[in-house]
């Protein structure tokens, strides 16, 4: 799956979603561009959440079209086994990080890493170590490699789980609000490891409620409420001066009055 350099990595086309006769998402338009990092922020209920899982189909989309560099993920043409294949093909491609770790609690720290490269990928016993061993080095978590989760706190969890997801050497990354069930003493350590994935340049659309994170990490920030994009910007632009009304109560709500300019 290798396109043209100036296809966006993750591309959607007036995506909507409806549970039952809520419309959650109410037709987003998104580019983003390979080696961009995007935050989405805005209140809960807004479609955030929704929006990220809509990406790699874990949400089932109900109109409009979502595209992995370049390839299209919601294929309607596509049934039972064929559509299967297909998706689990994307998958391979993006990796999420979701609120909770879902670690598999009877594997080890690395075993937990290194599972899906050598069940789907094929890949022997020792080149998936030392990419296991590789990976959880990067996140600071070498030392833990045979530990299992329940020795882990949680900000050694979502480590862990960011190393898990890096294994598939994913072309995206996928953020759900990935420190909101930690202690705030544990956000930072989950945050340097992220800051680390962009200062490398990889694609990742993060949503979040850390607004001096957002700010300080994306290349652009969007602001959701009610199923659809409010406002985007650059993130200082945004967070200073949001264009818009909602915009502005919700920063007011989250950041205060003085950390907002003119806002």
């Amino acid at each position: 799956m290798t396109h043209a350099k100036d296809t966006p990595m993750v591309e959607l086309k007036g995506v909507k979603k409806r549970f039952g006769d809520l419309e959650v998402l109410k037709g987003i338009d998104l580019k983003v561009e390979r080696g961009k990092i995007i935050s989405i922020i805005g209140p809960s209920g807004s479609g955030k959440s929704t929006l990220l899982r809509s990406i790699n189909n874990l949400e089932v989309i109900d109109e409009g079209s979502i595209l992995l560099d370049g390839m299209q993920v919601n294929r309607p043409d596509l049934k039972g086994l064929a559509f299967e294949r297909h998706i689990n093909h994307i998958r391979q491609n993006m990796g999420m990080v979701f609120q909770h770790f879902n670690l598999f609690p009877h594997l080890s720290t690395l075993e937990n890493v290194t599972l899906a490269p050598r069940k789907l990928k094929g890949m022997d016993a020792k080149s998936a170590r030392e990419l296991g061993m590789e990976l959880l080095e990067r996140v600071g978590l070498a030392d833990k490699a045979s530990v299992y989760p329940s020795a882990l706190s949680g900000g050694q969890k979502q480590r862990v789980a960011i190393a898990r997801a890096l294994a598939m050497r994913p072309k995206v990354m996928l953020f759900d609000e990935a420190t909101s069930a930690l202690d705030p003493e544990l956000v930072e350590e989950v945050n340097q490891v992220m800051k680390g994935l962009a200062e490398e340049h990889m694609t990742m659309l993060i949503v979040t409620h850390e607004m001096g994170f957002a700010r300080d990490v994306s290349d652009w920030a969007m602001f959701m409420d009610g199923g659809v994009v409010v406002e985007s910007n650059t993130p200082d632009h945004l967070f200073s001066h949001p264009d818009e009304e909602r915009t502005r109560n919700f920063l007011r709500k989250h950041l205060g009055a003085q950390t907002q300019g003119q806002a």
